[in-house]
């Protein structure tokens, strides 16, 4: 009898910087039960990813192509339900208080600084898996 495998933690990546794209993208597909289902590099091709996915998870970048990622966080925020209740974690360069506050004013669970949390975002995403 063949146990079903456990649902994998689904990741929608956004992300505006093509190597840090391909970077992370890498990194979280070695972690085990962790699938990147999508990823986008500007604020509409985020939202359209996200709405089609419903991930568990989106990794927001604030500074995008076009839009921001303030403004998937907003949409995100503003209708759960069109997602699926996706969480969503920061990885920014642009960690000053203000935009922090704005964050968690929406939803944010975490805000990682790109220069040197990269491993906390890893670790965040195995504990997430462990508890999914």
């Amino acid at each position: 009898m063949s146990h079903p495998l456990p649902k994998p933690f689904r990741v929608v990546l956004i992300e505006d910087s093509p190597k840090l794209r391909a970077m992370l993208r890498d990194m979280l597909g070695e972690l085990p039960g962790v699938a990147v289902v999508a990823d986008a590099d500007d604020e509409r091709s985020a939202i359209a990813e996200l709405e089609q996915h419903r991930a568990d998870l989106a990794i927001v970048d604030l500074e995008l192509r076009e839009g921001s990622g303030l403004g998937v966080l907003r949409t995100l925020q503003a209708e759960p339900q069109r997602f699926g209740a996706t969480r969503a974690v920061v990885l920014s360069n642009h960690g000053h208080k203000a935009v922090r506050a704005r964050c968690d004013q929406l939803g944010v669970e975490r805000f990682f600084d790109k220069s040197f949390q990269i491993d906390e975002l890893l670790d965040y995403i195995e504990d997430a898996v462990a508890r999914h």
